[in-house]
């Protein structure tokens, strides 16, 4: 209540907020742009970038990330097996474009940089360019870089460390 005896709304203004989590991985951060899901963040990630805003930091139970929140629980407890939120990664077209084709990739499956650059029509040694943009993809876990793997199945970097990305390719059911 104002001092008028009446009910104040507080009514949040920024564009971009973010909230931090706890998981399995450890603590992740969401980021919001204009209500859709930007980034999430571990904790020392690899290649963040240069415009890693974070905006206004809010609880982990606000609204705009209720539907991100639910989706990350439900996955590490084993009843989810894909993201339905609504994205809006920063990034380049190209890194987008790979970004997007990450979201095919099925749970428990992986895939390679070189598949990828053929399923996107990229002539012959595009892998090392679709390996970049995956490296940078600011959706760890949501979009699921972390199935692709090098051409002789090795795992490759993660941006998150390469413990978390076994720890994730285990809980999806690979054998590493």
């Amino acid at each position: 209540m104002s001092a008028h005896g009446t009910t104040t709304t507080t009514v949040r203004t920024a564009s971009t907020v973010h909230a931090v989590v706890d998981s399995p991985l450890g603590p992740l951060t969401l980021v919001a742009d204009d209500g859709r899901l930007a980034a999430l963040y571990m904790t020392a990630q690899r290649h963040l970038p240069p415009d890693a805003r974070l905006g206004e930091e809010v609880p982990a139970d606000d609204p705009v990330f209720a539907d991100a929140v639910r989706e990350l629980r439900e996955y590490f407890a084993g009843e989810r097996t894909s993201f339905d939120l609504d994205l809006s990664p920063r990034g380049s077209d190209f890194q987008r474009a790979v970004w997007l084709r990450l979201r095919e990739i099925p749970f428990g499956v992986t895939t390679t940089y070189g598949t990828i650059a053929a399923d996107l029509g990229l002539p012959p040694g595009a892998s090392r360019a679709v390996g970049a943009a995956v490296g940078r993809n600011p959706l760890g876990v949501v979009v699921p870089c972390h199935r692709v793997v090098g051409a002789s199945g090795a795992l490759t970097g993660y941006a998150g460390g390469l413990d978390r990305k076994v720890w994730l390719l285990e809980h999806e059911g690979v054998l590493v």
